[in-house]
């Protein structure tokens, strides 16, 4: 309990101030007024109360839930438009969906990808929310609710000239990724089958980092999550950026496993909370509807898991 809920506490249960002392109850209450209905997906999500009564009290305090993100990772996570701060993606709808849900907020904040966990373990958050593969090494220090089923996917330069369509055509080739995620460490683990011919796995802060270098001709390909690499040559230049490998031994991408939001492993009341509003929105219909309008559908998960990792 932080200094602050202790002073309110100590006032709250001292009689000889107790007019001021319930007037400070009723302030430091005020910021936990449940967040309204929300409109996601064209459908209007109203408050639980079992829910948000199943909260943690800290989140009840405060009326809202930290969420890190890495930003922009299309269609996860992205801004309304050029130059603007306020986002949008399938992480930030979801996110609020499960708000309305819990009735509180779920506010967003950039952070780098490989400082998501972090800053949750030092307390700066309580979820991170960013297309993150639920992993067993991920899961000593952070908790995961698990929301969709994906793999990597390979994005090329419009036309496909270097005629790739495996993951074995990239040996001997320079190949982006986005520093400390599972496609670096699939790349790595595939340099075994290159043999004599590595790859030259070139790493890069961020995603769009990575797709400059494939524009610029400075690699032959980018591995990323398949829904993203999707997103991207679908939508980039209006489809005449990029192309989409479809590997038909992998139809779903390499290795699926199950992307989490993670919470801290503080507040296992949060994690259950979580899961339980994710099922509803299942249940409801209302997943693959925020899915479908990224055009990701075949993601969702049927069930909202918890630490289901396959590693």
């Amino acid at each position: 309990m932080n200094s602050r809920l202790i002073r309110s506490a100590v006032a709250c249960a001292t009689g000889a101030a107790l007019m001021s002392a319930l007037a400070g109850c009723q302030e430091d209450r005020a910021d936990a007024a449940p967040a309204g209905p929300a409109t996601v997906a064209g459908v209007q999500i109203k408050q639980d109360k079992k829910l948000h009564d199943a909260l943690p009290e800290e989140i009840l305090r405060s009326g809202t839930v930290r969420v890190a993100t890495d930003i922009p990772y299309p269609p996860f996570e992205m801004y309304v438009k050029e130059g603007s701060h306020d986002m949008t993606g399938l992480d930030y709808d979801l996110g609020q969906a499960l708000g309305a849900k819990l009735g509180v907020k779920f506010t967003f904040t950039p952070q780098k990808f490989d400082g998501l966990v972090p800053a949750i373990q030092a307390g700066k958050f309580e979820a991170a929310m960013s297309a993150l593969t639920d992993n067993r090494k991920r899961q000593q220090v952070v908790d995961f609710v698990d929301y969709s089923q994906s793999g990597s996917g390979l994005l090329v330069a419009e036309g496909n000239p270097q005629k790739i369509t495996t993951l074995d055509d990239l040996c001997g080739k320079k190949v982006a990724v986005q520093a400390a995620t599972n496609q670096l460490k699939l790349l790595q683990d595939h340099q075994g089958s290159c043999g004599s011919s590595k790859m030259d796995i070139q790493t890069y802060p961020k995603d769009s980092d990575a797709q400059l270098a494939l524009r610029s001709g400075k690699v032959v390909a980018q591995v990323l999550t398949k829904p993203a690499a999707g997103w991207v040559a679908k939508t980039a230049d209006n489809g005449a950026a990029f192309d989409l490998v479809e590997d038909p031994t992998a139809p779903g991408g390499y290795n699926a496993s199950p992307n989490g939001i993670a919470v801290s492993k503080k507040l296992p009341a949060l994690t259950a909370a979580i899961q339980r509003a994710l099922q509803q929105l299942i249940d409801e219909g209302t997943l693959k509807k925020i899915y479908d309008n990224y055009g990701v559908a075949s993601i969702a998960v049927e069930q909202a898991t918890k630490n289901a990792a396959v590693d």
